[in-house]
C-alpha cells in the first residue's frame, strides 16, 4: 500500500512540536476545541459500548488507536477515560514530544513513529479508532480511510473530525484563522485538502463502516468556546461503526 504519510506536512507539524503542550502556542485551537470534541468521543462511545461515560473509567478493558496524536492531547485523556490506547503519529518529532510528556503526567500509553497501514500489516485490530484533524493533511484520503476503517474491530467504532471544502471553511478556517485571527501558523492548512463529509462518509463505507451520525463543530465567539452542532460547513465530525 502506498504511504498515506505527507513529507510535508510532517515537517510542518515537527517544527511546531515543541508547542503541543503550550495552551497560548501554535496549538492553541486545538487546547480551546479539545473539550467539545472529548466530550463527543466520550458520549458517543459510551452509548455504542453501554457504558456510564460519568463513572471514573468507563472505557476500561477497550483498546483505541488514536491515529495523527501529534503531542497526545487526545491520547492522554482518553488514557485517563480507562482505555488501553496506542497513539501514532508519521512524525517523528511529535512522538517525542508525547511520549515524553505521558512519562511526566504517569500514562501508560504505547506510542509509535507509524502510519496506520503499518499496523493494517500487523493485522492488529481496535475497539475504538481515532483520526481527529488529521485526514485533510494525508497524502492519499482514500488510502488513509481504507486502512483507518480497516483497523477497526468487529463492534468497534470509527470516530473522524475534519474540515468542510466549503468556501466558508475557506474564509474562516484558512483566511480567518491563519491571516487575520492568527490562530494557527499562515499555511498550517490547504483549502484544497479539506474533505467534504459525503466524500468521508463514502471512504468510511468503502472501508466496511456504517456511518451512524455527522455534527458540525462551531465556534461561540462570546464565549469563546467550540460546541457541537448541526453546521457542518467548516469543522465535523463523523461517528462510524463496525458491524
Amino acid at each position: 500500500m502506498t504511504s498515506t504519510a505527507a513529507p510535508d506536512e510532517i515537517a510542518k507539524f515537527s517544527a511546531m512540536a515543541d508547542s503541543w503542550w503550550d495552551p497560548t502556542g501554535a496549538f492553541q485551537p486545538l487546547h480551546k476545541f479539545n473539550p467539545s470534541r472529548i466530550r463527543f468521543v466520550r458520549d458517543r462511545l459510551a452509548a455504542h459500548f453501554g457504558r456510564d461515560p460519568l463513572s471514573p473509567a468507563p472505557f476500561a478493558g477497550l483498546t483505541l488507536l488514536d491515529i495523527g496524536c501529534g503531542g497526545g492531547l487526545i491520547a492522554e485523556p482518553m488514557t485517563r477515560l480507562g482505555f488501553k490506547v496506542t497513539g501514532i503519529d508519521a512524525g517523528e518529532k511529535n512522538i517525542g514530544v508525547a511520549k515524553l510528556h505521558a512519562t511526566r503526567s504517569e500514562l501508560d500509553i504505547a506510542y509509535e513513529n507509524i502510519t496506520p497501514e503499518d499496523i493494517a500489516e500487523r493485522g492488529t485490530r481496535y475497539d475504538v479508532v481515532l483520526a481527529l484533524e488529521v485526514v485533510e493533511h494525508v497524502a492519499d484520503v482514500e488510502a488513509f480511510l481504507k486502512a483507518s476503517a480497516g483497523l477497526v474491530a468487529p463492534g468497534g467504532a470509527l470516530i473522524a473530525a475534519t474540515l468542510n471544502r466549503t468556501l466558508k471553511a475557506l474564509a474562516l478556517a484558512k483566511i480567518g484563522a491563519e491571516y487575520i485571527l492568527r490562530w494557527v501558523p499562515a499555511g498550517t492548512h490547504d483549502w484544497r485538502k479539506f474533505v467534504k463529509p459525503s466524500e468521508l462518509s463514502a471512504g468510511l463505507r468503502h472501508g466496511g463502516l456504517k456511518v451512524t451520525e455527522l455534527a458540525g463543530v462551531t465556534y461561540d465567539v462570546f464565549t469563546d468556546t467550540w460546541k457541537t452542532s448541526k453546521d457542518l460547513d467548516v469543522n465535523y465530525m463523523v461517528v462510524a461503526v463496525k458491524p
